[in-house]
């Protein structure tokens, strides 16, 4: 996935409500390059736990475009999109150094990938099975990827021991 083509610049677009597929396509139906980074996210649902995709920044995405060739008017009117973010009559550019290390977080498909550099102290969120959002302090990392955290429950440090895939930095 590249980030920078020479003249090309990248901007935030907000999307109406459930339409982010059909805004994807139709922007790249027009010749818009896209980026819409997600993360897996777990959530109880009732009485079981369900993995799911979902945004980084919800109701938005990331549209790359020459402005000096214009024709970014069109993607305000684009099927699924709300309009592009500006300020005054122009749209806000988004700093190449933010798109660039979103991009490196993230695999081809724009899906975050798991923090390998993890070290002891580290505070991380859980995004899978039954501690999902629960906030833990790494204690130790072994070479199995398994990643030992101290999380607080019912006011007692408690040692668990995750996969590193199960947990995000903070």
């Amino acid at each position: 996935m590249t980030f920078h083509d020479r003249g090309t610049t990248w901007f935030l677009a907000q999307l109406k409500p459930n339409r982010v597929k059909i805004a994807e396509r139709n922007l790249k139906r027009q010749g818009f390059r896209t980026f819409l980074p997600v993360e897996e996210v777990t959530k109880r649902v009732k009485s079981k736990f369900v993995t799911a995709e979902r945004p980084m920044f919800p109701g938005y995405i990331f549209v790359a475009f020459d402005v000096t060739k214009g024709g970014w008017r069109a993607i305000n009117s684009t099927n699924g999109i709300t309009r592009l973010v500006s300020f005054g009559k122009d749209p806000a550019p988004v700093p190449l150094d933010i798109i660039s290390g979103l991009m490196l977080r993230c695999d081809a498909q724009g899906k975050l990938m798991s923090p390998k550099l993890l070290k002891p102290g580290d505070q991380v969120a859980m995004t899978h099975g039954p501690f999902a959002d629960f906030v833990a302090e790494v204690e130790k990392i072994d070479p199995d990827r398994r990643v030992w955290v101290l999380m607080d429950l019912m006011g007692n440090k408690t040692r668990v021991a995750v996969d590193a895939g199960q947990v995000r930095a903070i």
